[in-house]
C-alpha cells in the first residue's frame, strides 16, 4: 500500500521504496505494460498466477489476444539490485510517459498484488477525474461484497 514520489535516473532506473520491497518481499519481478499508461511490477509469485489466468482465456476471441499480446510482449524478468533500484527498458518507459529529462518525476504506488508506476503527471491527472466518481464506484462495488 501507499503512494511514493521519485525520480528515475538518466539510466532508466528506479529505487523501489523499502516499504514496498519488504510487504511484497521482492527479490524477482515481472515489469509489464500496466492499464490506464502505468507500469505494473509484479513479484513473480503473483506474477505466475496472473500467467495461468491470461493462458486459460479463449485465444478465439479478438479481445483476449490482444490482452495477451500486449501484456506478454511487453514483459520482463528482473531483479532488485543492490541499492533498491529497477532498471525500466526504453519501450517501457516510452509507454508510460517517463521517457526524457523533462517526464523524470515518477509515482510508485502499493496496488494490492502489484506494485503501478505512473509519470508523475499522469497519476495526477488520473486522481482528479477519478475522484470525481469513487463514491459512485463504490456504491457499486458493494454489490460484489466489497
Amino acid at each position: 500500500m501507499g503512494e511514493y514520489q521519485y525520480s528515475i535516473d538518466h539510466k532508466g532506473r528506479l529505487v523501489i521504496p523499502v516499504k514496498l520491497r519488504e510487504a511484497k518481499a521482492i527479490r524477482k519481478f515481472v515489469l509489464t505494460r500496466g492499464l490506464d499508461s502505468c507500469l505494473f511490477l509484479y513479484p513473480l509469485d503473483e506474477w505466475k498466477v496472473l500467467e495461468e489466468k491470461v493462458k486459460s482465456l479463449p485465444m478465439t476471441k479478438g479481445e483476449a489476444r490482444l490482452f495477451t499480446r500486449l501484456l506478454a510482449s511487453g514483459a520482463i524478468e528482473s531483479s532488485i539490485d543492490k541499492q533498491g533500484r529497477i532498471s525500466i527498458p526504453a519501450n517501457l518507459r516510452e509507454y508510460a510517459g517517463i521517457n526524457n529529462e523533462a517526464h523524470k518525476d515518477v509515482v510508485i504506488i502499493g496496488a494490492l498484488n502489484r506494485i503501478e508506476i505512473w509519470a508523475g503527471a499522469r497519476w495526477e491527472e488520473y486522481v482528479k477525474e477519478s475522484e470525481k466518481s469513487f463514491e459512485e464506484i463504490a456504491e457499486r462495488l458493494v454489490d460484489l461484497g466489497i
